[in-house]
C-alpha cells in the first residue's frame, strides 16, 4: 500500500461531507438567514404553524421543503435532530392569513422574511340584497312585501324597523302607485342603495330564504306570479349561486 492509499483510508468521514442545504438555497431570503443550514426543528416549527393556521401541512409548501432539506442535512450528519437555526428560533416562524372579498392571502415567513406568499380564491356568498341591488325595476307592493320577508330572513327580527329597508320599500310602493311614468318611479336599486349598512345583520341567501320571499311576493301580486328581475327572482338567484358554491 502506497502512502497516498494509506492517507485515503485514514481520512475521517467528516472530511467527505457535502455542504448542508441552507435557507438561501431553497428560498429567496437574504442576510444571516440565507447562510444558515435548515435544521429539523426549523421544519417542525413551520409544520406546526401551517397546521395551526391552515389545518394541515401544505403539499409542496415551505414546511414540506424544509422537512426534506432538514432530513437530508441530518442524514449527512450536518445537523442534529434537535437542532434549530438561531435566527429562526429567536425571530420566529409565522403563517398568516389576510382575507378580502373573494380571496385570501397566505403569507409564510421565517425570521421575518417571506418564504412563500400565495392567494387562495374564496367564493363570496351572495346575500339577498347583493343580487337585488343589481335590479332596476320600479318598486310595487309585491316588491315591498318580498323585501320585508327578505329583511326578516336576513336579520332574524320579525319587526319592521322604522327607516329600514322594508319601511322604505313600502313608502316607495305607495309613492309609485300614484306615478304614471315608469321612469319617474322609485326603483329597487334606489331603495337598496347602501342596504347592507341599513341592516343590523345580513346573511347569505338560502333556498329556504328564497321560498319565503317568493311566497311573500306571490301573496301580494294580483296575477299570482313573481316578477322577472324582481325581489323573489333575485333572492332565488342568490340562493342558487350559494348552493353551487357550497356543493
Amino acid at each position: 500500500m502506497n502512502q497516498e492509499q494509506e492517507q485515503q483510508q485514514q481520512r475521517s468521514p467528516l472530511d467527505e461531507k457535502e455542504d448542508p442545504i441552507k435557507f438561501g438555497d431553497v428560498f429567496n431570503v437574504s442576510g444571516d438567514l440565507a447562510s444558515k443550514p435548515i435544521a429539523p426543528q426549523d421544519a417542525a416549527m413551520m409544520q406546526t404553524a401551517e397546521n395551526m393556521v391552515l389545518g394541515q401541512t401544505q403539499k409542496g409548501g415551505p414546511a414540506a421543503v424544509m422537512q426534506s432539506a432538514a432530513t437530508r442535512n441530518e442524514r449527512a450528519g450536518l445537523v442534529g435532530h434537535r437542532d434549530f437555526t438561531d435566527v429562526a428560533g429567536e425571530q420566529g416562524v409565522n403563517v398568516t392569513e389576510t382575507d378580502s372579498p373573494g380571496r385570501r392571502v397566505i403569507t409564510e415567513s421565517v425570521a421575518g422574511q417571506v418564504v412563500r406568499e400565495y392567494v387562495q380564491p374564496m367564493p363570496v356568498e351572495q346575500t339577498a340584497v347583493d343580487v337585488i341591488q343589481q335590479r332596476n325595476k320600479a318598486v310595487d307592493q309585491s316588491d315591498a312585501s318580498a323585501i320585508q320577508a327578505a329583511e326578516v330572513r336576513a336579520t332574524g327580527v320579525n319587526v319592521i324597523t322604522p327607516g329600514g329597508l322594508a319601511s322604505t320599500a313600502q313608502s316607495a310602493a305607495i309613492y309609485n302607485a300614484r306615478i304614471h311614468r315608469d321612469e319617474d318611479k322609485i326603483k329597487l336599486r334606489d331603495v337598496l342603495t347602501g342596504a347592507t349598512s341599513k341592516l343590523p345583520a345580513d346573511k347569505a341567501a338560502t333556498p329556504q330564504d328564497a321560498e319565503g320571499v317568493v311566497n311573500a311576493e306571490l301573496r301580494n301580486n294580483p296575477n299570482q306570479v313573481t316578477h322577472p328581475g324582481g325581489v323573489a327572482a333575485s333572492v332565488s338567484a342568490a340562493a342558487r349561486l350559494n348552493d353551487n358554491i357550497n356543493d
